[in-house]
């Protein structure tokens, strides 16, 4: 689709031209978020390493060691057929750069699915429709595993990167929340 084509290009300018660094506050929402809908065990979280002025999530890492919350971290990794898994990666463990130029874990653990995903965005909308780079691989991979095991997905954003409408096609998977500077929203 051309017009995805002409949004993604003008979305990336304006997030690097308007980057900033968010605090761990950030991530209270989030927090809340997974107390309420996982309690008494350990939630399986799926990050992403950033990348070309996403959001740093790598920031969560110093504020969930303040919190009680049992967390299990995982990042993608990609897969040669344009498929994406997930695996366990702790906080300063090794990575390497795939073919895409995007940072993921060296070793390779069992992939796992996740309870709830953080998934990077270049823009979104207020129907919480996402729009990324244009390789589908979350929209692959959730319409694969959404059938096995409820996913909650969460975009994480700056407030900026919201336009009225995007344009969406039957291969999109809408977002349950979008997390930015200014809270959650479902």
């Amino acid at each position: 689709m051309q017009q995805k084509i002409v949004i993604r290009k003008k979305a990336l300018a304006n997030r690097k031209k308007k980057y900033f660094e968010i605090s761990s506050q950030f991530f209270n929402p989030l927090v809340q978020l997974l107390k309420k809908k996982k309690k008494n065990s350990t939630n399986i979280l799926s990050l992403y390493y950033p990348s070309n002025f996403e959001v740093n999530v790598l920031s969560f890492f110093q504020f969930i060691k303040k919190i009680k919350i049992k967390i299990k971290i995982l990042l993608p990794v990609t897969e040669s057929d344009n498929q994406m898994n997930f695996v366990e990666w702790q906080y300063l463990d090794p990575l390497k750069v795939n073919e895409f130029g995007m940072l993921e874990p060296c070793q390779v653990n069992k992939p796992l699915i996740p309870d709830f995903m953080l998934v990077p965005l270049l823009a979104f909308d207020s129907n919480n429709n996402r729009l990324g780079y244009g390789k589908g691989f979350y929209d692959k991979f959730l319409k694969k595993f959404l059938k096995k095991k409820n996913i909650i997905t969460i975009g994480i954003a700056f407030s900026f990167q919201e336009y009225n409408k995007l344009p969406v096609s039957n291969l999109d998977i809408k977002l349950d929340y979008i997390l930015t500077e200014k809270g959650i929203k479902k």
